[in-house]
């Protein structure tokens, strides 16, 4: 297998807003939150961090304030994303200029290419920019599933580097590893799924939930990977409450919501993406105080 280029868990970032744009201050603030929590790798600009909705610039300058908080300590990787390829790899560029160790590329969105045009969208990506790849496989907000036998093709290119399965579908996965779990480390895209990745071969997790639990996903993962399989799945059930509670609604809604309850100043959501409802916000931060995490009571 290729060496992987992080084992354990990584952490999809959000991203804090303020009047002006992103919130530089609080976003290095939450990269040391995650440093200090024994986090493996830093995510930026991924669906969790509502690149979506930010514009090219400030995509790259979240990965360079991102880059520079980080100092090398851990990978960081750079997401990128969209339906048109040519500015996908405009991203991929600013995302290299902005230092990142690697590119998360999720399959093209909207324009439901057949998979011979996935596998053309990765190639023109790989070829234009010089950075190694990890496919992002997540059907359910690109319309775009990338299957087994594509991901297979596309693992014959050195430059790809790993596989961030997303899909949710238990049985995909377990074909994905059997084609490719020897060759290209396997990471779970699903908090709720990270142990029967792991069964199956995997390297680790891109979290949500490491955005306010960093040392008990990444404990969770190293247990498992050592041997401690009882100390691994109770981390896995005992956090499956909250789990569920960070996507009632769509992410990064509750988690966003969640940061904030424990004191960052992230700011709003950026629209279509608004506040939690009520309800939600309720049941999040009950299960966040089942799990002794250290919520703030509203003034």
């Amino acid at each position: 297998m290729l060496e992987p280029l992080f084992v354990g868990a990584g952490v999809a970032l959000i991203t804090p807003f303020d009047g002006g744009g992103v919130n530089e201050d609080v976003l290095r603030q939450l990269v040391r939150f995650q440093l200090s929590g024994g986090i493996d790798a830093l995510v930026v600009n991924g669906s969790t961090g509502e690149a979506a909705a930010m514009s090219a610039d400030e995509q790259q300058r979240a990965a360079e304030v991102v880059v520079e908080e980080a100092a090398g300590r851990v990978p960081v990787v750079g997401g990128v994303g969209g339906s048109d390829t040519r500015e996908v790899i405009d991203l991929a560029r600013r995302a290299r200029a902005a230092g990142v160790d690697a590119l998360l590329v999720s399959g093209p969105v909207y324009n439901k290419p057949p998979q011979r045009g996935v596998v053309a969208h990765f190639r023109a990506v790989l070829d234009a920019v010089p950075l190694p790849l990890i496919v992002y496989n997540i059907p359910g907000r690109t319309c775009c599933n990338i299957l087994p036998e594509t991901i297979e093709e596309l693992a014959g290119d050195p430059r790809v580097i790993g596989v961030k399965e997303a899909s949710g579908d238990i049985a995909q996965v377990t074909e994905l590893a059997r084609r490719v779990g020897d060759r290209v480390p396997l990471y779970s895209g699903n908090d709720d799924q990270v142990l029967p990745l792991l069964a199956l071969g995997g390297q680790g997790v891109v979290s949500v939930l490491a955005n306010i639990a960093p040392g008990e996903v990444s404990h969770m993962v190293h247990a498992f990977l050592t041997g401690d399989l009882d100390a691994a799945r109770r981390i896995q059930l005992d956090f499956l409450p909250l789990i569920h509670a960070l996507f009632a609604e769509s992410s990064p809604i509750p988690v966003k919501a969640a940061a904030a309850a424990l004191g960052f100043d992230v700011g709003g959501l950026r629209l279509p993406l608004v506040a939690p409802s009520p309800d939600v916000e309720r049941a999040l931060l009950d299960r966040m105080r089942e799990r002794g995490l250290p919520v703030r009571e509203r003034r």
